[in-house]
């Protein structure tokens, strides 16, 4: 996920290569040149894949908490340190780390504010829990996960025991649990809400925006699904 800034865009997660990563920016009209930070959620392969290649050639700021640096092997040139609950200004985005559970050493979502949208980022987590819904109140634009859907997960093809660890409360919610998210979550100015991170062999976006529709119906909130395949770009408008 990329989020604009003054003069380019701050990248959070890297689990691309650097020629898809490249391919992907130029689609949605940003060069990878004008990368400005890096922020990470948590060291899964997923979300760090690029990450050795990057720093090879970029030499700006990069922000993890010290569990996840920890994961990846040490602080890198260029590191920073993010804590939850504290927020920090990354070119000149407000970032907010929140806690999530998930299998990872500290793993966080965010909240994004530039002084007049605010933006709720989870990308991986078992359970949303109060806390994380505190965080997330009042947000113009929600990037929720919907991984997987409860059927599809439990009659596939994964093994039990990682079958197990994704309905776990340190795994990956649920479309239903992403729906029950947002039903506590919507409100008078929200405008845009992103479901993402879903599985291909466990989830399929009609199953989401089934799901979702049935909290965002008849409100003008727009929704979009995220595939891993092709990039998305959402603007995400102030509400009132």
């Amino acid at each position: 996920m990329a989020a604009e800034v003054a003069g380019g865009f701050v990248l959070f997660d890297c689990g691309l290569g650097p020629r898809v990563l490249a391919r992907r920016l130029q689609q949605v009209g940003l060069g990878v040149e004008r990368l400005k930070a890096l922020v990470l959620t948590h060291e899964h392969t997923d979300h760090v894949k690029g990450l050795a290649a990057l720093v090879k050639r970029f030499s700006g700021p990069m922000y993890a908490t010290a569990g996840t640096w920890e994961a990846l092997g040490g602080i890198p040139p260029g590191g920073e340190l993010l804590r939850a609950g504290r927020p920090t200004l990354v070119e000149g985005l407000g970032v907010l780390p929140v806690s999530v559970s998930h299998d990872a050493l500290e793993p966080v979502g965010f909240v994004l504010e530039n002084g007049q949208v605010r933006v709720g980022v989870v990308t991986d987590t078992g359970v949303v829990t109060e806390l994380l819904l505190e965080r997330l109140a009042g947000c113009h634009g929600l990037f929720l996960e919907a991984n997987h859907d409860l059927d599809m997960l439990r009659f596939g093809p994964y093994p039990p025991v990682l079958k197990q660890r994704i309905a776990s409360r340190h795994g990956h919610l649920s479309n239903e649990q992403a729906r029950d998210a947002l039903e506590r979550l919507a409100h008078d100015g929200l405008r845009t809400v992103v479901a993402m991170h879903l599985s291909e062999e466990n989830n399929r976006p009609a199953l989401v925006v089934q799901e979702l529709s049935r909290v965002l119906a008849g409100s003008p909130v727009k929704l979009a699904v995220a595939g891993q395949r092709e990039p998305l770009s959402v603007a995400v408008e102030e509400g009132r």
